[in-house]
């Protein structure tokens, strides 16, 4: 008897462990993400961090960092395709305050270097995932003689 349902391939060892890979940015964003609503509803920094006694810059970036952070958590959770997208958006807003702006928001270099490595290894990942759907589609090919 046939199975009334199409036959889903398995995940491939790199699918499985770029999910995880995402999860785990996920889950560091929504780390990234309690770290500023703890500031800025003054749980941390003794309260010093707290939205109505922070300057003007650090409102701005503070509440949009808040806000994008746990977006792109959801998104790469969901493993969605608009997840790594926000995530891009959260990363570049953080790195472009604490890189171009040292004076007000203070230097993060080893953030820099943690976006960066995030960033490097999905490229890698998305990468590998393009090679081997381009080897299996070379592979299983119904007009092939």
């Amino acid at each position: 008897m046939l199975h009334d349902s199409a036959h889903v391939p398995k995940p491939s060892l790199t699918e499985v462990l770029f999910g995880w890979f995402l999860r785990l940015v996920s889950a560091s964003c929504f780390w990234f993400a309690l770290n500023y609503w703890a500031m800025l509803i003054g749980f941390s920094h003794g309260g010093a961090g707290r939205f109505d006694l922070l300057p003007p810059e650090w409102r701005a970036a503070a509440t949009a960092l808040a806000v994008v952070y746990p977006v792109a958590a959801i998104g790469l959770w969901l493993l969605v395709s608009w997840g790594p997208v926000v995530w891009v958006v959260a990363a570049a807003i953080e790195i472009a305050v604490h890189e171009f702006y040292p004076g007000i928001f203070g230097a993060r270099p080893l953030l820099f270097v943690l976006h960066g490595a995030v960033a490097v290894t999905f490229v890698l990942f998305r990468a590998a995932l393009f090679y081997q759907r381009l080897r299996q589609a070379r592979k299983v090919r119904v007009d092939s003689p």
